[in-house]
């Protein structure tokens, strides 16, 4: 099995700035790995102890420093890393950051089995870049997947968790995933793992490597933009103090949050 997980590269969320077009900023802040991303690594490396033959490619799209988070999941266990890299994708919304990774995949990357996503990256909350993904390849899709049941015959089964309680779902590859947090510990680097990172070379793609026009990526190809950008001013908020549990259920019926 061949997978391409695809990770990104999110500010810290408390130091962000903001572009002229209200874009975050993201040349030169500090950076870390998207939390959901932590989990679909962790998938892919759950494939790849419990399958035979289990390749795992780190895909990002991102400034030239996005080197050194591919080079972390290589520490950890994935194979190679490929970076999507030109001022021309900068400012790109979901759409068209979808269209891009999965123009990247078709054209370069074709001979793969499994794409892995995180479900939301913390900086966009919209879920919304691996299904563009998928739709760019034409490939089947299961969203918010909480466990990877078992792989075979060519299919993956996986358990999805939904608001209303969870599904068994089984889907033919190629396809696409997004995964959620899970309940366990990632998985650190070791010292071979380390120098293996150290010595892998990133292959890195631009504007050029691909057969996307100009007004298909970045700003000019995102139908959506951000017309606002701004910090909530914080909501003052007063708390009341209780001597008893009679005298808290009282105001707690005064305020309608208990039924007579």
């Amino acid at each position: 099995m061949k997978i391409i997980l695809c990770v990104k590269q999110v500010p810290d969320t408390s130091d962000i700035k903001w572009t002229e077009n209200n874009t975050i900023q993201r040349e030169g802040l500090e950076s870390i790995i998207n939390p959901y991303d932590v989990y679909a690594i962790e998938a892919a490396l759950k494939l790849k102890k419990t399958y035979k033959d289990v390749e795992i490619t780190a895909l990002t799209m991102g400034p030239f420093q996005a080197v050194d988070m591919l080079k972390k999941t290589i520490a950890i266990g994935v194979d190679k890393g490929v970076l999507l890299s030109d001022k021309k994708f900068a400012a790109a919304d979901t759409y068209a950051t979808g269209k891009t990774i999965g123009t990247v995949i078709k054209e370069k990357l074709s001979d793969y089995d499994l794409i892995i996503c995180g479900q939301f990256a913390i900086d966009g909350d919209t879920a919304q870049t691996g299904p563009s993904i998928a739709n760019t390849l034409n490939i089947p899709q299961v969203t918010y997947v909480q466990e990877i049941l078992s792989y075979e015959n060519g299919s993956l089964t996986v358990r999805r968790e939904l608001d209303d309680g969870t599904e068994i779902v089984k889907v033919k590859l190629p396809a696409l995933i997004c995964v959620l947090k899970d309940y366990f510990e990632p998985t650190r680097a070791k010292i071979n793992g380390i120098i293996k990172a150290q010595n892998s070379e990133i292959t890195t793609y631009g504007f050029d490597d691909l057969s996307l026009t100009a007004e298909e990526v970045g700003l000019k190809g995102s139908p959506t933009y951000v017309s606002r950008a701004f910090r909530p001013a914080p909501k003052e908020t007063v708390c009341e103090f209780c001597s008893d549990i009679g005298e808290l259920a009282e105001k707690i019926k005064i305020c309608g949050g208990l039924d007579e």
